[in-house]
């Protein structure tokens, strides 16, 4: 393999890893954000959990002004939800309809998917690394045969 071609190669394999790693950080500082903005403007109320599964719940529940809220994008950290459940809900003040998360749960959770995703990533990235690596290597080789091959036959 040219060694240009090569190092391109190298350099865009090792943007997966860089890319991933910046996937995973905003994960975690995402999540953290989201807390603290929960955390500075906090209430509490009792939600009924309308759809839930792995990735999403979704939730109704009262504010004190009487308004019935469903975050939109529903609640943060939904893992072990069911349809039907009642939970508390922390949720901010000031923006009770985009920000929520089941009452005992926080940011915590998303460190090890975080880092999960970083870890893939990295792990992907290394295993194309040495695969071009090796690859590059064969190709030289296969080449240095060739030309020894060729120079052999013409003496």
């Amino acid at each position: 393999m040219d060694p240009v071609i090569q190092r391109r190669v190298q350099i865009g394999v090792l943007s997966i890893g860089l890319l991933a790693t910046l996937i995973g950080v905003i994960i975690i500082l995402g999540a953290y954000n989201n807390d603290r903005k929960i955390d500075q403007n906090k209430a509490t109320a009792v939600a009924d959990v309308i759809s839930a599964d792995r990735w999403r719940a979704n939730v109704t529940f009262f504010t004190p002004d009487g308004v019935l809220r469903n975050p939109k994008f529903g609640l943060l950290y939904p893992t072990e939800l069911e349809a039907g459940q009642r939970i508390l809900v922390d949720y901010d003040v000031t923006d009770p309809d985009d920000l929520a998360r089941p009452a005992d749960r926080n940011a915590t959770l998303s460190v090890l998917p975080g880092l999960s995703i970083i870890g893939l990533g990295w792990a992907v990235s290394i295993v194309l690394l040495f695969a071009v690596a090796e690859t590059s290597r064969r190709m030289r080789r296969r080449a240095g045969e060739l030309r020894d091959h060729a120079l052999g036959s013409s003496a």
